[in-house]
């Protein structure tokens, strides 16, 4: 399956899936996962990335992410057409992680969209 970007508009973006020869427009949106390790538990969390890896369905895509000094939270940002896939990968993870969702837009985004404002 090959992803391309087409036309950003907050809070999503537009690309085109070719899957086989047919070509979609789907929006894609930004989520700003918080994970809270539960009993702060870094080290439960990381054996299981090292022996499953990230568990994330196909759809679900992994941009960055970053770990507070105190290994206790992460701040993961994904990408997804479906919000279910999220949820999906979370299921994965509830054992051993908290969740805060939040949908988020890139900083041009947000400068582009209060512009009209100013």
């Amino acid at each position: 399956m090959l992803v391309t970007p087409k036309e950003r508009t907050p809070p999503s973006i537009l690309v085109t899936v070719v899957d086989n020869d047919a070509e979609t427009l789907m929006e894609r949106t930004l989520y700003m996962v918080v994970e809270h390790f539960k009993n702060k538990d870094a080290i439960a969390v990381y054996r299981r990335f090292r022996d499953k890896g990230r568990m994330a369905p196909e759809g679900l895509r992994y941009i960055c992410s970053w770990i507070d000094d105190r290994l206790e939270r992460c701040y993961q940002l994904m990408e997804t057409h479906d919000r279910r896939l999220l949820d999906e990968w979370m299921a994965n993870w509830k054992d051993l992680v908290d969740f805060e969702v939040h949908v988020v837009v890139t900083s041009k985004e947000a400068a582009d969209k209060i512009a009209p404002l100013l």
